[in-house]
């Protein structure tokens, strides 16, 4: 049963990016980018509503995440540049098997990130 998830961690501050906001977008041939969700981070540094993308919703294509770093990190009072070294991270990824578990982990600080496939 396919599905998206995300978690992210805040590498600053040793904890989960709670309230970090998410968007999630459809990257089409012609490069267009359609919103497809927006969330806010819990406690936990993931959905409240589960998945991303169910089993339903899952598709085939392109599709990016665009995780709000620099307005998370200004919540949490630290002081950052202007324009911040890290802004917003955008990771676009491929969907080649609706029925495969896409889980994009983040690993988040004011200064760097990265991510990889998660299971």
């Amino acid at each position: 049963m396919g599905r998206l998830s995300t978690h992210v961690l805040d590498t600053a501050h040793g904890c989960p990016a709670a309230g970090m906001r998410v968007s999630l977008q459809r990257i089409h041939a012609d490069g267009r980018a359609d919103p497809v969700a927006s969330i806010i981070l819990n406690a936990d540094g993931r959905n409240d509503g589960g998945p991303l993308l169910d089993a339903a919703s899952m598709a085939v294509g392109r599709w990016r995440l665009v995780f709000e770093a620099g307005a998370y990190f200004r919540s949490r009072g630290v002081a950052l540049p202007d324009p911040p070294f890290i802004d917003q991270v955008q990771i676009d990824f491929g969907i080649a098997d609706v029925a495969g578990h896409y889980h994009v982990p983040l690993l988040v600080s004011p200064w760097s990130w990265s991510t990889y496939r998660g299971s």
